[in-house]
């Protein structure tokens, strides 16, 4: 089964109303939900991914399910029979080679990039992770990475010196996706445009919406 990489969430929070979230997100599209949960201990963020993983699985079978940075996390949640389908490293995790080790070539692994530089280094990874996180296309309060952001003409050339996809991140709202979609990028993934909205669902369809207007058929790897 393919990854569907055009509307990608980042969870925010470790409450009942994250998982609400994230499975609203699901059944409305979303290709993949991250759960990601900084300062949640090991074993409230191991609870919490298996939490979404049930209500995303109910909701919509074909989304896959990913932890931020843990790739101990996801070993642990898939040893135990939930849904999750892998994880997604920043360059102070576990390398990317022993990550796919740890979790079987059936896993999903993204790994974080955000500058040519980086992307450049990242295509050693191929074969190894699935897709590249690239940020921040804005300044956003959600993680601070140090880098510029990239705005929408940042990502053309990521994307051309890439042969992994790469979505972006950062301060993405609907009404960037279009644009977005335009550089070439596989996705874009969004963390308070769905989370803080009243209507996640509808945040989410639009935004398909919108990248399938302009790209109808990408992101799907």
């Amino acid at each position: 089964m393919g990854i569907d990489l055009r509307v990608y969430l980042v969870t925010a929070g470790s409450d009942r109303h994250t998982v609400e979230v994230a499975a609203a997100a699901a059944a409305a599209g979303a290709g993949i939900v991250q759960v990601r949960a900084k300062e949640a201990s090991t074993r409230e963020l191991l609870a919490l991914l298996g939490a979404v993983a049930d209500a995303v699985g109910a909701a919509n079978p074909t989304t896959r399910v990913l932890v931020d940075d843990r790739a101990d996390v996801a070993y642990a949640a898939r040893r135990a029979g939930r849904r999750v389908h892998g994880v997604h490293l920043g360059a102070d995790d576990l390398p990317p080679p022993a990550a796919r080790a740890l979790l079987g070539d059936d896993a999903v692994i993204g790994f974080t990039t955000g500058t040519l530089d980086l992307v450049l280094q990242a295509q050693s990874l191929v074969g190894v992770v699935d897709y590249l996180g690239a940020g921040p296309f804005r300044p956003t309060p959600t993680k601070d990475s140090g880098r510029e952001p990239l705005g929408v003409e940042g990502y053309r050339p990521l994307v051309e010196a890439s042969r992994l996809p790469i979505v972006a991140i950062g301060s993405v709202g609907v009404e960037d996706v279009a644009d977005l979609a335009g550089t070439g990028v596989a996705g874009v993934a969004m963390v308070r445009a769905i989370t803080g909205a009243a209507d996640p669902a509808d945040v989410v369809r639009r935004s398909l919406a919108a990248w399938d207007a302009v790209r109808p058929g990408a992101g799907r790897t």
